[in-house]
């Protein structure tokens, strides 16, 4: 636990007490930089400076944990008598596993979600979609959220979508895919090479085997060919008889296997299967793949959009224009420059200005993705 020594009522910020509960060792630690304090907080934490007005549990509150939690990290720490400018440890909240489509990053001195949105090319407004209790102007040093991973919107033909893993580099994943790295980097061309993020989605090519009378799926994690025959509504036998050469009990990571056409070739034709997570909402899933109501229940004619559960399937299709005047019941509103925020999407921004929920204006206006509200768009608004 970290305490700035005092002389009086004046705090010495240059030097820290740096108390060893494990060792009852005490040493005195000049600091140059605050951010020195964060090597003695255990990991999966990180320094945090007390402000006037603080709390534990307005603390416990702000960071996502509890005031047992932060007791427990700072066990010689008063609650009763914080002081200004004193630095405790906070436990850093961690995503339970970051959704498909992104990876984990940990929090720097100087980050900022703008920096972050343009190094990894994602925006701002989809990072927030995927860290629902994030607060974008207290990004802490050892924070760990999630990135969303860009991923090209689809595939070119005779290539498949690859998620980076530990270890991976171009040059292997050319070795194992019987492909080259110039041949990879030609269908990723806005991908680093030396600077591959867990969790990223590629596009790898590959040579298409003679004799599919169909298309091409790559094998993933926990695949069988019971669950792909069940996915793409054909049978093992149908699926055996694509695949001659495949060993149905030694399925491989990466293995392609061909699936012959059927009555349904895929259950969500020109879209994808999204499976719905725990903490998922109508609006975190509009915000996550910047489709609108409509473009959701096309995909899904049968879905009741108010009541997703975990684990249930949807099909995501590309958003596009499908038409809708405004409904009874709302107002046409023109977005100004002043709807616009930094930090923030403009339908949340809008939710706030007329007091209502994202979820609602994305209801009365389900022809529209998120990213549609713009600067000069009419938009529907539900009357008060």
């Amino acid at each position: 636990m970290a305490i700035l020594l005092a002389r009086g009522k004046e705090l010495l910020t240059s030097f820290c007490i740096i108390y060893n509960a494990k060792t009852n060792v005490r040493k005195v630690v000049k600091m140059t930089n605050f951010y020195q304090v964060k090597e003695f907080c255990p990991s999966g934490s990180f320094p945090y400076a007390i402000k006037a007005g603080d709390t534990l549990y307005n603390l416990a509150q702000e960071f996502n944990t509890s005031v047992e939690a932060i007791m427990e990290l700072n066990p010689r720490l008063n609650p009763y008598n914080l002081q200004t400018g004193q630095i405790i440890c906070i436990p850093a909240e961690t995503p339970a596993k970051c959704p498909a489509n992104s990876f984990e990053y940990t929090i720097k001195s100087g980050d900022t979600l703008y920096n972050l949105a343009k190094r990894y090319d994602t925006s701002v407004e989809e990072i927030l979609a995927i860290n629902p209790n994030l607060n974008p102007y207290n990004l802490q040093v050892g924070q760990k959220i999630c990135i969303p991973s860009k991923a090209p919107a689809k595939c070119p033909a005779n290539s498949f979508e690859y998620t980076i893993k530990a270890g991976d580099t171009l040059y292997n994943l050319a070795n194992q895919y019987n492909t080259s790295v110039e041949e990879i980097l030609a269908i990723n061309p806005s991908l680093n090479p030396y600077n591959l993020q867990i969790g990223q989605m590629i596009c790898i090519p590959y040579t298409m085997e003679p004799g599919c009378d169909g298309w091409y799926y790559v094998v993933k994690k926990g695949d069988s060919l019971y669950t792909i025959s069940n996915k793409y509504e054909v049978s093992v036998k149908d699926l055996m008889a694509a695949n001659p050469g495949v060993d149905p009990y030694n399925l491989q990571v990466g293995q392609l296997i061909c699936i012959p056409k059927g009555e349904a070739d895929k259950p969500c034709p020109g879209g994808t299967i999204y499976e719905v997570r725990h903490k998922d909402t109508l609006a975190s899933i509009l915000l996550k793949f910047n489709i609108s109501v409509m473009d959701l229940k096309e995909g899904n004619p049968n879905l009741d959009i108010d009541h997703m559960k975990a684990g249930q399937k949807i099909c995501i299709l590309p958003h596009q224009d499908r038409g809708c005047p405004c409904p009874s019941g709302t107002n046409p509103y023109i977005i100004v420059e002043e709807d616009k925020k930094k930090d923030q999407p403009v339908v949340a921004v809008l939710a706030k200005k007329f007091k209502t929920s994202v979820e609602n204006i994305m209801k009365v206006n389900p022809n529209l993705a998120p990213g549609d509200f713009k600067v000069g768009k009419i938009v529907c608004i539900p009357a008060i």
